[in-house]
C-alpha cells in the first residue's frame, strides 16, 4: 500500500476517485492484523480503488481534523466525500468487503471477489484460539522450530483481554490489568516466530482432515490441530435478553462499566465473574444490585468482604430475572422470588450479566467427545478422540479454570506434539 503524509492527502484522497484510507500506528496489534488483509484486498481491487496508509502519530493534526481517534482506522472515499461507515479495532476481511460495496456497488465486488484465487498453506500445528492456553501452546511450539500458526475470529488475548485487573497471576506482586496481560503473552509468543491469523472469519474446520477454512479463501493444512477456543457468556434465556443486548444489556465490565459514571445497575449472579466485576462497576456506578439465585454468593471469601463493606451495594438473594424491558431511557427487570413466587420490578440505567460461560464449539460439528456438560474430554496429554487433535484451556473438562489452569493445558499439548513430530 501507498503511504502517504498530511501534505499529500488532498491530492491523493480528496482528489481521488476510490480511495480506502488506512489510518495505522506502530506497535498496534490490530493494526498488524489488519495490513494482510488490506494488502491482499489491494491486489484485487486496487484497479478500481486506491489504496493508502497515513502513520498516525505523524500526522496527528490530519487524525484530529478528521476526529480519527484510534488505531486502525479505515475510511472509504468516493469522489473525496466518505460513503460508508468507519471501521476500527480488529478489523475482519469481510467486514472491509462489505464497506467497499459503498464505493463499487455490490454487484461490482461480488463480482471481483469471484475472481479471487483460493490459497493453501501447510504447517505443523495450527491452534484455534488466542487466550492463554493456546499462547502458550505457541510459544512452547515455536520455541521447539515446530512451525505453527495460531488463528482466532477476535484479536489476540481471550477473555483476559477483558477483565479488570488479574490479582493472583503468579510473578506479579501487584495486580496486573487483564488487557496488559495477555498483550505481553502474545507478544512473546509473536516475537519467538508462531505466525498470527487472527481477526479473521473461520469458514470451515475438518478435524478428521486437519484443515481450516478461513475468510472462505485460505485453506490453513496442519498435522495437529489444537482446540483453544476458550468460552463464551451464558445467557439467561428470558424475554428481552436478545433485543435489549449492547442497548442496556451487558456482558462485558471491563467494556461498558465507563458508561455508568454516577449510575444504578443491576448485576446478575453471585459466583467469582459477577462479584469480581461488580466491584470493578462500584468505581463508576453509584449503586449496585445484586440479584442472586441462591441465598448466598458464591464468589470467593476475600471477593464477598469488598461487595459487603462497599455501600453502594444491595442484595437480592433468592431471585431471578425473568423478562428484560425498557421504560424511556431506563431499563428494567422483572425478577421473582423463589421463596414467595412474587414478582418485583427493578429499575435502572443498566443491567450486568455474568452467569457463567458455555464453550465455542459450533464451527467443529459432533465428533469430539464431551461430558456431560458440553466441554471436550481429553487425556492427561490432552489429546481429545481425534487423533492428532488436542484441546486446552477453557474449552476443556476441568474441575477449574483459570489462567494458570490454560497455560498450564497450552504447556502440556506443545511438550506432547513436540515429542510426536518435533
Amino acid at each position: 500500500m501507498k503511504e502517504i503524509i498530511s501534505s499529500d492527502y488532498e491530492k491523493e484522497v480528496l482528489a481521488g476517485q476510490n480511495v480506502l484510507v488506512d489510518f495505522y500506528s506502530t506497535e498496534c496489534p490490530p493494526c498488524e492484523a489488519v495490513a494482510p488483509k488490506l494488502e491482499t484486498l489491494e491486489k484485487l481491487f486496487g484497479k478500481e480503488i486506491k489504496f493508502v496508509k497515513i502513520f498516525r502519530q505523524g500526522n496527528r493534526d490530519l487524525a484530529d481534523q478528521l476526529a480519527v481517534k484510534s488505531s486502525p482506522t479505515l475510511l472509504f472515499y468516493q469522489d473525496g466525500e466518505e460513503v460508508s461507515a468507519r471501521l476500527t479495532g480488529g478489523v475482519k476481511r469481510s467486514e472491509i468487503v462489505r464497506e467497499l460495496k459503498h464505493v463499487l456497488g455490490k454487484d461490482r465486488v461480488s463480482e471481483i471477489m469471484k475472481t479471487q484465487e483460493p490459497t493453501i498453506s501447510d504447517v505443523d500445528v495450527a491452534i484455534l484460539g488466542a487466550g492463554p492456553g493456546g499462547l502458550t501452546a505457541g510459544l512452547y511450539l515455536c520455541q521447539a522450530r515446530i512451525n505453527t500458526v495460531l488463528v482466532d475470529i477476535a484479536l489476540p488475548g481471550g477473555n483476559v483481554s477483558t477483565t479488570h485487573m488479574v490479582s493472583n497471576y503468579p510473578g506479579f506482586i501487584d495486580p496486573q490489568p487483564g488487557y496488559m496481560l495477555s498483550h505481553n503473552m502474545s507478544e512473546q509468543t509473536k516475537r519467538c516466530g508462531t505466525t498470527y491469523k487472527v481477526a479473521v472469519d473461520v469458514t470451515h474446520v475438518d478435524l478428521l482432515k486437519k484443515e481450516i477454512v478461513i475468510d472462505s479463501q485460505e485453506t490453513i493444512r496442519a498435522k495437529r490441530i489444537i482446540i483453544a477456543t476458550g468460552t463464551s457468556p451464558n445467557r439467561i434465556g428470558i424475554p428481552g435478553e436478545l433485543e435489549f443486548k449492547g442497548q442496556g444489556i451487558s456482558y462485558c465490565a471491563t467494556c461498558d462499566a465507563k458508561y455508568f459514571v454516577d449510575k444504578e445497575v443491576v448485576v446478575i449472579g453471585g459466583g467469582n465473574s459477577a462479584i469480581e466485576e461488580a466491584d470493578f462497576i462500584s468505581k463508576f456506578a453509584s449503586k449496585i444490585t445484586i440479584v442472586h439465585q441462591f441465598d448466598q454468593l458464591q464468589a470467593n471469601k476475600i471477593a464477598q468482604e469488598k461487595v459487603f463493606e462497599n455501600p453502594k451495594f444491595s442484595f437480592l438473594f433468592s431471585h431471578e430475572p425473568r423478562a428484560f424491558k425498557k421504560a424511556g431511557d431506563k431499563m428494567v427487570v422483572e425478577v421473582e422470588d423463589l421463596k414467595t413466587k412474587e414478582m418485583k420490578t427493578l429499575i435502572s440505567d443498566g443491567i450486568f450479566v455474568f452467569i457463567g460461560q458455555k464453550p465455542n464449539l459450533e464451527m467443529f460439528g459432533d465428533k469430539l467427545k464431551l461430558d456431560q456438560w458440553g466441554y471436550i474430554q481429553t487425556d492427561e496429554d490432552m489429546r481429545t478422540n481425534i487423533d492428532g487433535v488436542y484441546a486446552v484451556g477453557d474449552v476443556g473438562s476441568k474441575k477449574y479454570r483459570q489462567i494458570t489452569t490454560a497455560i498450564a493445558d497450552g504447556t502440556i499439548a506443545a511438550i506432547s506434539i513436540t515429542r510426536e513430530i518435533g
